[in-house]
């Protein structure tokens, strides 16, 4: 099973702790059998909210650094690229029940490529019980699956 990670999976790498996640969660993933992938968009997000800590003194520049160039490196962390043009549809698509678009090719993403997209966004949890995106399901990829890490255990 190919799981896409959102960026909340990825905040260990660069020095912070996420209540909800586990600092293991990626090693307990692969060694569960899975293949890990993140969109390239992750990697921005990554930065981002690094770079904000970084303004605020909560982390250096170098731990920002050291954690997305250990992500990008990952070569078992497959990249997808946001600018793949079914990504691109898709993540068009679902602008219209998503306000953030960043989200979306993430989402995207991972409704193109993988078989589920580990999340702790709400908004994205919710998204899954509007009939449109059950139809876009349904036609791209209708096996994907959106989860949190409370399911982890079950997708081992």
């Amino acid at each position: 099973m190919k799981t896409l990670l959102d960026t909340s999976y990825l905040m260990p790498a660069i020095g912070v702790r996420v209540k909800e996640i586990s600092p293991d969660t990626l090693s307990l993933i692969r060694r569960g059998g899975h293949e890990t992938a993140i969109s390239e968009v992750t990697l921005l997000e990554l930065s981002a909210k690094g770079a904000k800590l970084v303004t605020s003194g909560a982390l250096t520049v170098e731990r920002v650094n050291r954690g997305v160039i250990a992500a990008k490196r990952d070569v078992d962390l497959e990249k997808i690229q946001y600018t793949d043009e079914d990504v691109l549809r898709t993540s068009i698509s679902l602008r219209g029940l998503h306000s953030d678009y960043l989200d979306c090719l993430i989402l995207s993403s991972a409704i193109n490529r993988c078989d589920v997209l580990l999340t702790e966004d709400s908004l994205i949890h919710a998204l899954t019980r509007d009939e449109r995106y059950r139809g876009l399901i349904r036609e791209v990829n209708p096996d994907f699956a959106v989860s949190s890490h409370k399911a982890l255990p079950e997708l081992m």
